[in-house]
């Protein structure tokens, strides 16, 4: 099967990691070998409950058995898309209650601009330095990564970046700019965290200017961070907010969040503004719905806090620098680039399932299921000291 792999299916990079999965379940991806590996990246930030949660496999399981892709989004009301939505609108600030339901990040992301720029009649978008939205061509246009872009332009038009975090820049925000978009936390840049209220003073120069606010949450959404969505810890809403990855416990879904009125603004003039055939679908809204009613319903947001901490107090060493970020939304920062790597190859044959951040070489991510419990952060934990315990032996 590996042979085929690398001949059949396209590979993003020349040297992927290859692991045979014959299943998962919980915390642990099984391979054809029989061995286990505990998993702490968690299909990159997308299994929010685990593998094969059996609340979510039920949902998929009974949903399938009815009906599956009936028409394109938007014509037939279909109960699971409607009940997740009307549950996602209870739990979100007013301004945010009518939901676009896609199939991917990086779509929502798409939307999401084509929104901000009908609804305000402006072209131009603000986006960060360092910023990762996603990789189709409007996501590519405001990845704040020129490395990365170059051999793709032209892109779209009319983008310009800012630094993350600095306020001295926020003048560049203009009434000639229809959004500014930000994740909410920096994902690919080394899970940077916002400082000094800068998503509050974002809002307040949109609110000036009459730019709206973007935030994207397809990573840190849907309980990573100790919240439903990690704006609520920065005293910031957005008029759009963008969601994908942890929606499904691993399915493939994004979606875009704005208010009534200005999602209406896709109805009509053109009609068709923006559409999508298999965005909704009422499989994988009903995986949505189970993840979010067991995130809401049984304290596992609320303890995503406390298994941050036990990661901090365990990950204790002297070849990590620095632990960023927020809940279970970590990254373990590295004296240099090559350590990272041997981190990262090393778990993986002993086990442990690390991986890398897009942008900041010295990063290692941890990002494991919601689920997971304190005996397998302790276990996976005493797995990286005991590398880099070997590492900084071998070194001497």
């Amino acid at each position: 099967m590996k042979k085929d792999f690398f001949k059949y299916q396209a590979q993003t990079t020349p040297h992927p990691l290859a692991m045979e999965v014959s299943h998962a379940e919980g915390c642990y991806i099984y391979d054809t070998n029989g061995n286990a590996h505990l998993d702490f990246v968690a299909g990159v930030s997308a299994c929010s409950l685990g593998h094969c949660h059996p609340k979510v496999v039920k949902a998929v399981q009974d949903q399938a058995a009815k009906y599956m892709h009936v028409m394109v989004y938007g014509e037939y009301v279909q109960g699971p898309a409607v009940k997740y939505t009307k549950l996602l609108a209870s739990l979100l600030p007013e301004n945010l209650q009518t939901t676009y339901l896609v199939n991917s990040g990086t779509e929502a992301i798409e939307g999401a601009l084509k929104l901000a720029r009908r609804a305000t009649g402006r072209s131009e978008i603000i986006a960060a330095h360092h910023a990762y939205h996603g990789n189709t061509m409007g996501s590519l246009s405001v990845m704040g990564y020129e490395e990365r872009k170059s051999a793709f332009r032209p892109l779209i038009p009319d983008v310009r970046f800012i630094p993350f975090n600095s306020e001295a820049h926020l003048s560049q925000i203009t009434p000639k700019t229809a959004a500014v978009i930000l994740e909410t936390i920096q994902g690919g840049a080394g899970f940077i965290l916002p400082k000094n209220d800068y998503l509050k003073k974002v809002r307040e120069r949109c609110d000036e200017v009459g730019a709206l606010l973007v935030l994207d949450e397809i990573q840190p959404g849907f309980g990573r961070t100790g919240r439903l969505f990690a704006f609520e810890h920065f005293n910031c809403v957005p008029d759009i907010l963008v969601m994908g990855k942890g929606m499904a416990s691993g399915l493939p879904v994004g979606a875009f969040t704005a208010s009534h009125e200005m999602m209406a603004t896709l109805q009509d003039n053109p009609k068709l503004g923006h559409i999508t055939t298999f965005g909704g679908n009422p499989v994988i809204a009903s995986a949505c719905l189970a993840t979010l009613k067991e995130l809401t319903e049984n304290q596992l947001i609320e303890q995503t806090i406390g298994k941050e901490k036990l990661f901090r107090k365990l990950l204790v060493h002297p070849l990590i620098e620095e632990i960023r970020g927020k809940g279970l939304m970590l990254a373990l920062i590295m004296k240099d680039e090559a350590l990272a790597n041997e981190l990262v190859l090393t778990a993986a044959k002993k086990g442990l399932i690390l991986f890398w951040l897009l942008f900041e070489p010295r990063a290692v991510r941890i990002s494991p299921p919601l689920t997971i419990n304190e005996t397998e952060i302790e276990k996976g934990c005493r797995q990286i000291i005991s590398i880099l315990n070997d590492y900084k032996k071998a070194a001497c």
